[in-house]
């Protein structure tokens, strides 16, 4: 064999060069929309929002001290403790009323703007005129009832506390039934005696003896109309504390207060402080006395100081056990409701802790778990003698400076560390409380954001926890901040908030939080990816919000948004559009707004984006932006230029963009809705005459059937296009251009008329409804039945007649002129591109034979009869005696705009499973490269003995379901794929066993014809193609029963097939080195549609007058593609040149159809090409002319050859299999199934090599499916 004819594919050199690392291979319709539904996250109630927020807004301080007077039931201790709200009752005579202004500024310390009214020593009747007055003052709102009773008797197991009467000469009970009447509800009592615990057992018994009392009168008597019903007082809304239990006395301790529960209460810090010299805890500190913490310098309300840092650690330590320990719905109601019940309760656990190391467990109704062995009272403690110990220096010396305590950054650091291994089944961190109040500091705010944005990407119960523990009122509030540092990390807070609760948009609207999201917006100098969080919180906050569209509006949102569509970052533009969709939704100002800044014709350029979640968002902006309410001959001229520029997306190959666009043309339908009915009608009859006038005359040698000229010219020009593609200038097949931008100028609408438009967009409607994708076609169904239906039930057809006195029709001929400033403009588009009408045509012919008479441009109406009056029946259900339906009421929905909200619910600063080296699916990945590498390099010594060995040992037989038309071998697993007319089964070749059987769900009267895996690397997908040029991509086709498979994607791969006497159907090369796939078959062109951007790259003419029968390309070079004609031509192009000059080189040595052309691998691979009269030609791509032939039988069904061994097999009709190797030696002829009296194959219909093993598959015309290999090598 001479060096010229050497087959390349045993160099190793070669080998290593041609096969691509698994690692590197694209990884094609593997993005979020491929993987999952379009569809939002479920909507989870919050409930960290408070229905209700109460204020107490009254406030009773009821002291019956009988100063001087014991009472006679408590026997006190000498020494014993004095001290009522830090003041010794017998050092002055007005000791009394000093005692009640000092509680009163206690209480005023925690809610200055509550009303206070002081009763000192009071009687029965100065209680009860009190309370009455407080709650009528009061109305709904909470009234606190503070009851200290150390100068009287205890409490009685009656349910009663006591008073005095007028002259103090006895003790007056006054019963807590009667106390709950005036006090009424909403209510909180403080009992600060001995025995307190018994008055909430009491309390509890009284409000259910009042409830019954209450229902057991409204059942046995009627109310009479407008009588009012009795209040009841509730025991859910009263709130009560209380000393000490049941039989408990009060600590007597003369070195703590007498009311040590109320100092607790009020005063914490400083009997905190007192507490801990008295406990001796503070070993660290010996020489601190109970005088000197008297002396802690600073204010409370000044954290910079230390009293008051001091009091800002113990807000978060209390915050935090709360949060920590109680239910959520009981923190929320005790901890976030109201500010004087939240401090209240916060200084409880301080008592608690206190008062039960004196023997006193104070009580509380809503019942409190125990905190008081709570770990962070450590931490507490740890502050104090941090604290303390710079006590004496800062006395002594007044210029010695205070060290702030590292309390909280050493609790940041401890909430880092649980992020670091946070999730979703481990508790939560502790910390988050403490995160809330660092968030108040300066010093630390930075990194608490930072950290808290990291815990809020966790997902969405993260967020919830953190708006549970209040953080909103906080990031509401630092959204008035200027510094710049914090705005990336706001607006990440802030998009994971609206991500999962989008109600709060009022709070933003209502506090002008939105202007610090424009701003950040239209900062040039701000990351892309915090822009597009800002235009994704902007896009919830106008959604579906009235005040929320104004205010943007305001804000002059369209201009920034539109201003930035061009921007690189695919998910900025994506929610730029989005946004823009929403500000305009059912907002006419918004939308005259977006037509005098052009918006419509900017956001048509990126109807081209190479982003399909971009032009999705396009469409979706475009269909909000056809107007509901105005109907003004502008707003029609308008909305009608939008339709058509919706309309050239029709044929976008993402089923996202097609759904938004079924959507939108829908809102333009019910616009128009009688102007659409007159175009079905018009249709409809233009239908009936194509069906009696088109005729077959005869056929050309290159395959086509040849068509009468009227009818041909008349099918080029209108509705002959109806059944396989979509009108849009994008598929003319004029080599000029490969790239169309989809924009129309003003002229272009002007010339045409209205009803031109109405007809196209129905075009796109009925295509889109017999698309290969069922949600898109369903979703398209409801509104072409429903015109339909309404059209037939039509008086008569008629035609769209203008008629200037209708509100709905648009001006004939719509002014040209710029839009003026403040009234509503004429539609206007740039004036660069051709009418719609010249649009609508299509051009079958070859650049090379336009000028030819027999044009031949009739076209294969794709399901033609499914459309046609006669035939409608499974696309079209009418019922003469029904009623129409309203297109208003055939509402076509998405929900692609809460789809994309979830992606800011889901993690973003964590590394996807694909990309962490630790997940599983990383590792099941690496076993699959690993298994993939296995299955090369043991096929590479069969592949070596492969040009001399046999062929033909049988290794599997079995009967398919339907007579296979492709069959495939994956490349890595033992299965392969055998599709007949309607769907593929799925062998186990190894095993010898049917794995699964799937439908494929292509129209009736089509079938398959071409068929890949896409993949097959990694996690396989199946590619599937009709001969009706739709294409269907599955996942999990292995998986048993009709619901286990799931579309990937569909979409037409090539329109407008011409019909022949043998077709070719639709012809696939799947390039998975760069994601392209090359379509063709019964039509002029090979169409270049690129996965990633899932649209048509490129159109390149074949300039044959034959349909393509095969297809094979350089996919590492990705420049030469050659195809295989009907008319025995070989064509090769070069992608990289003009669709007018591509064709490089055509090889005519071929008569008769090409059954297969392949490209050997390696830099010196040869063309070979086969016809079925069973010529074999080896072609140098360098000549015109054949190297070197085999002629093997006439009349060969099919053929293939194998990519990396030296072998190539024929199917005949004469049913037998010639396997031969490229000298043209035969290794095999295969003519019986092996076994005794094994019977003879059938006429083979397909054949298939395995990519890398020698192993052949073929399916025959008696259903039969056989596998061969060369003989097993015996060990």
């Amino acid at each position: 064999m001479s060096s010229e004819l050497e087959v390349p594919f045993i160099n190793e050199i070669h080998e290593e060069e041609e096969e691509a690392s698994d690692w590197d291979l694209l990884i094609a319709f593997n993005e979020l929309r491929h993987r999952e539904k379009i569809q939002g996250s479920k909507k989870v109630a919050q409930t960290w929002r408070m229905k209700e927020r109460m204020k107490t807004v009254s406030v009773a301080l009821v002291l019956c001290l009988n100063v001087g007077v014991d009472p006679p039931d408590v026997v006190k201790t000498s020494p014993c403790a004095r001290l009522e709200c830090w003041i010794d009752p017998l050092s002055s005579q007005k000791a009394l009323e000093a005692i009640g202004a000092n509680l009163q500024k206690q209480y005023e310390r925690w809610q200055p703007r509550a009303r206070y009214k002081q009763s000192l020593d009071p009687t029965v009747d100065e209680v009860k005129k009190l309370c009455s007055s407080l709650r009528r003052n009061a109305k709904e709102e909470r009234v606190l009832f503070h009851y200290n009773g150390h100068g009287v008797p205890k409490p009685t197991v009656n349910g009663e506390i006591w008073v005095f009467n007028k002259s103090y000469t006895q003790y007056i009970p006054l019963s807590v039934y009667d106390l709950q009447t005036w006090m009424g509800s909403p209510s909180i009592y403080v009992y600060d005696c001995s025995n307190a615990g018994i008055i909430i057992e009491l309390f509890r018994q009284f409000s259910q003896q009042r409830e019954s009392e209450l229902e057991s009168g409204l059942n046995g008597s009627t109310p009479r109309f407008g009588s009012p019903t009795p209040a009841v007082s509730s025991v859910r809304n009263c709130i009560q504390l209380a000393a000490c239990g049941v039989s408990e006395l009060l600590p007597m301790n003369s070195e703590l207060p007498a009311d040590l529960f109320t100092s607790c209460l009020t005063t914490p810090i400083r009997i905190a402080l007192k507490w801990y010299v008295l406990q001796n805890t503070g070993r660290l500190v010996p020489n601190i006395t109970l005088d000197l913490v008297d002396k802690v310098p600073g204010q409370l309300n000044d954290r910079r100081t230390m009293l008051g840092e001091l009091n800002w650690i113990f807000t978060a330590i209390t915050d935090t056990i709360a949060w920590n320990t109680l239910p959520r719905e009981l923190f929320q109601k005790l901890f976030r409701q109201d500010l004087l019940v939240a401090s209240l309760f916060r200084n409880f656990l301080l008592a608690e802790r206190i008062m039960r190391s004196y023997n006193c467990t104070p009580m509380s109704s809503p019942r409190l778990p125990p905190t008081y062995q709570h770990p962070m009272w450590q931490a507490w403690d740890l502050a104090l003698d941090i604290c303390l110990q710079q006590l004496p220096t800062l006395l002594e010396d007044e210029n010695a400076q205070f060290h702030h305590s590292p309390f909280f950054t050493e609790q940041l650091t401890a909430f880092q560390v649980w992020l670091s291994y946070g999730s979703e089944k481990r508790n939560p961190p502790e910390q988050l409380p403490i995160v809330l109040q660092v968030l108040l500091s300066q010093v630390h705010r930075l990194r608490a954001l930072d950290l808290l944005g990291r815990f809020l990407d966790l997902g969405p119960w993260a967020v919830s926890l953190a708006l549970s523990v209040g953080i909103f009122p906080y990031v509401l509030k630092l959204l008035q901040s200027s510094a710049r540092e914090l705005r990336p990390l706001l607006v990440f807070i802030w998009a994971k908030i609206l991500s999962v609760d989008s109600s709060c948009q009022t709070d933003l609207v209502k506090d002008n939080g939105h202007k610090y999201f424009l701003s950040v917006l239209a900062d040039p100098y701000m990351p892309a990816e915090h822009r597009t969080m800002a235009a994704f919180v902007l896009a919830m906050i106008v959604n579906d919000y009235k005040n929320g569209q104004d205010a943007a509006l305001q804000g002059n949102v369209i201009a920034t948004c539109l201003e930035q569509l061009s921007d690189p970052s695919p998910s900025l533009r994506q929610w730029l559009a989005l946004c823009l969709g929403k500000v305009w939704s059912n907002f006419d100002n918004a939308r005259w707004c977006g037509v005098r800044d052009r918006a419509h014709e900017k956001l048509s350029v990126l109807l081209n984006d190479p982003s399909p979640e971009v032009r999705a968002s396009v469409v979706f902006a475009l269909g909000t932006f056809i107007s509901v309410t105005d109907r003004s001959d502008q707003a029609n001229n308008i909305d009608l230029g939008v339709g058509m520029m919706l309309a050239s997306v029709g044929n976008d190959g993402s089923p996202l963009v097609r759904k938004e666009v079924v959507v939108a043309l829908s809102s333009l339908v019910q616009q128009f809705e009688s102007q659409f009915t007159n175009v079905v009608v018009q249709w409809m009859e233009e239908e009936k005459q194509k069906e009696k006038s088109a005729t077959v005359t005869g056929e050309v040698p290159g395959g086509w059937n040849l068509v009468s000229g009227t009818t041909a010219l008349q099918s080029s020009n209108s509705t002959a296009n109806m059944g396989g593609s979509f009108i849009s200038s994008s598929d003319s097949y004029s080599g000029e251009s490969t790239t169309v931008r989809r924009t129309y100028s003003s002229s272009t609408l002007a010339g045409t008329t209205f009803s031109s438009v109405y007809m196209t967009v129905w075009k796109v409607l009925v295509q889109l409804a017999m698309g290969p994708h069922r949600e898109v076609a369903d979703m398209a169904k409801q509104i072409v039945n429903t015109l339909k239906l309404k059209a037939s039930l039509s008086a008569r057809p008629t035609h769209v007649i203008q008629n200037p006195k209708t509100c709905y029709s648009a001006p004939s001929s719509p002014s040209n002129t710029a839009p003026i400033h403040g009234t509503p403009p004429q539609n206007h588009f740039p004036e660069d591109h051709s009418t719609p009408g010249s649009q609508m045509r299509r051009d079958y012919s070859s650049p090379h034979l336009s000028g030819k008479v027999n044009s031949y441009t009739s076209p294969h109406v794709r399901g033609k009869k499914l459309l046609s009056e006669r035939n409608s029946s499974s696309l079209i259900h009418e019922e003469k005696e029904e009623e129409p339906k309203s297109l208003k009421s055939t509402s076509v929905t998405t929900e692609f705009f809460d789809w994309s909200c979830r992606h800011f619910a889901q993690p973003l600063m964590r590394l996807s499973e694909e990309q962490d080296p630790e997940s599983s699916s990383h590792h099941r990945r690496e076993f699959r490269f690993l298994r993939n590498n296995n299955v090369r390099q043991e096929a590479r010594e069969e592949q070596i003995r492969a040009g001399f060995n046999r062929l033909d040992v049988e290794v599997f037989v079995n009967k398919n379901q339907g007579i296979p038309s492709v069959i495939k071998f994956h490349p890595y697993e033992g299965h392969v794929a055998v599709a007949d007319k309607d769907g593929i089964c799925f062998w186990d070749w190894e095993q010898g066993t049917k794995i699964n059987y799937i439908y494929n769900e292509n129209l009736k009267n089509t079938k398959i014809s071409a068929m890949d895996f896409i993949n097959p690397h990694d996690e396989s997908l199946l590619l599937c193609g009709t001969d009706d040029g739709s294409v269907r991509i599955w996942r999990n086709y292995l998986s048993e029963g009709y619901d286990g498979k799931e579309l990937v994607t569909a979409f037409q791969a090539i329109s407008d097939l011409i019909p022949t006497v043998r077709r070719a159907g639709l012809v696939l090369d799947w390039e998975q080195e760069s994601g392209m796939l090359l379509a063709s078959g019964d039509v002029r062109i090979i169409r270049i549609w690129d996965s990633q951007r899932e649209t048509k790259v490129q159109d390149i003419p074949t300039g044959a007058e034959s349909c393509v029968t095969s297809l094979a390309s350089d996919s590492f070079g990705r420049s030469l593609l050659i195809a295989g004609c009907g008319d025995g031509s070989v064509r090769l192009f070069d992608r990289r040149l003009a669709p007018s000059e591509c064709r490089v080189m055509t090889l005519r040595e071929h008569n008769r159809w090409v059954v297969k052309v392949h490209l050997q691998k390696g830099s010196e691979g040869k063309i070979v090409s086969a016809s079925n009269a069973g010529d074999v030609r080896f072609w140098d791509p360098r000549f015109t002319e054949s190297v070197r032939t085999l002629n093997l039988t006439q009349g060969i069904t099919a053929l293939e050859i194998h990519k990396h061994a030296d072998v190539l097999a024929c199917g005949s009709p004469n049913q037998f299999i010639g396997v031969y190797n490229t000298s043209g030696d035969n290794l095999s002829t295969i003519k019986y199934h092996e076994g005794f009296l094994g019977q003879r194959i059938g006429a083979a219909s397909c054949l298939a090599f395995h990519p890398y093993k020698v192993k052949l598959a073929a399916g025959s015309t008696d259903s039969f499916i056989s596998v061969y290999s060369t003989p097993v090598k015996r060990s």
